[in-house]
């Protein structure tokens, strides 16, 4: 893999993030966690270590809408606790 390709990859997997983010309601959450920087950037860090790429940009593009992320998501967890501070659980 170039280097370009790498960059490429991480931009496509840090769209996927945002993207979720957005469809589950949790994005404005996501910025205003203590210390939300490294919050975010560890959750791009394990979208990035992700192998459900493809999987992933088809199930955003399947729900206009949706109360939980697919089971193989690595922010489940962390998507979970923004929609609890959030007031959404």
């Amino acid at each position: 893999m170039s280097f370009l390709d790498y960059l490429i990859s991480v931009d496509a997997r840090t769209a996927l993030m945002g993207r979720m983010m957005q469809k589950l309601g949790v994005d404005r959450q996501l910025k205003v966690v203590p210390d939300y920087v490294a919050v975010t950037n560890r959750a791009v860090d394990r979208c990035r270590s992700c192998g459900h790429q493809d999987e992933c940009s088809t199930w955003l593009n399947e729900h206009q809408q949706a109360d939980d992320p697919p089971d193989y998501c690595r922010n489940r967890d962390l998507i979970a606790r923004l929609q609890h501070a959030a007031g959404q659980r």
